[in-house]
């Protein structure tokens, strides 16, 4: 227990949507970082983060961009209650 409560310190929780169209952005750019930065073992927190760094600066030089393709028709097609079209209301 004292370890796992030595651990549990070291964390920090947050508490984010599960269904959220800004999470499927979070996780493409995940998958970008993870593709052109993080292939390989980096076993050095310091360097670690300074690889990011240095990613991200590159990243945001060059202006990515991610192209959104879930249209506010196709979510009011998936999830019409969440998405309701206020054009109809009266």
């Amino acid at each position: 227990p004292a370890e796992a409560r030595r651990i549990l310190r070291r964390l920090e929780f947050h508490y984010t949507p599960k269904h959220a169209s800004w999470l499927n952005m979070v996780e493409i750019e995940v998958g970008v970082l993870r593709g052109q930065c993080l292939g390989r073992r980096i076993d050095d927190p310091k360097r670690l983060r300074r690889e990011i760094i240095a990613w991200e600066r590159q990243r945001n030089a060059a202006r990515c961009r991610i192209k959104w393709m879930f249209t506010t028709d196709k979510a009011r097609a998936k999830m019409g209650r969440a998405y309701p079209d206020t054009s109809k209301e009266s």
